[in-house]
């Protein structure tokens, strides 16, 4: 049996946009069918927040459309970039974060920016809700789920080419 492919989702607290995504894509894996086949986690670039649960206007927006956002802030680590295969970035500033850990410290990890499976995006970033109101989170929400159905294609896809690899 394959190995989970492995997607980490990276924002800059963990405590709004990767959770949210995290969450989103898990249920969209796992009605897909393909829960066991995909895992994935979420990480922010700054320790402020960690232990946290995600913030509450994020996890009341994600609750209205049948999500749970749920989990704990934690920092990403070196070891990340090792035992992910996919590392997802929210925002260029993340990905500069992400970019300069691999610099450092290597890593198998392919690290990408999230708004490149955004189509209104054109690979743009992912907006950081935590000093808007409500509709800034929901907004975030419709970034997420329009990025999260395209991915999924893509780690479909991605999963067959490994498969023919063996």
């Amino acid at each position: 049996m394959a190995e989970p492919y492995r997607i980490l989702f990276v924002c800059m607290g963990n405590i709004c946009r990767s959770p949210a995504a995290e969450c989103v894509f898990r249920q969209f894996a796992g009605q897909a069918g393909l829960g066991s086949a995909i895992q994935c986690d979420s990480a922010g670039t700054i320790e402020e927040h960690q232990g946290e649960s995600p913030d509450r206007r994020m996890r009341q927006a994600g609750q209205a459309r049948g999500y749970r956002i749920a989990g704990s802030a934690r920092a990403v680590t070196k070891d990340d970039l090792f035992n992910f295969d996919l590392v997802l970035a929210m925002d260029r500033d993340n990905l500069a974060v992400l970019q300069g850990l691999e610099r450092r410290h290597g890593g198998e990890a392919r690290i990408r920016l999230f708004g490149t499976y955004v189509d209104d995006l054109d690979g743009g970033d992912i907006p950081d809700p935590y000093w808007s109101e409500i509709a800034g989170f929901e907004h975030v929400l419709d970034l997420i789920e329009s990025g999260c159905r395209k991915l999924l294609a893509s780690v479909r896809s991605d999963q067959k080419n490994r498969g023919n690899d063996r």
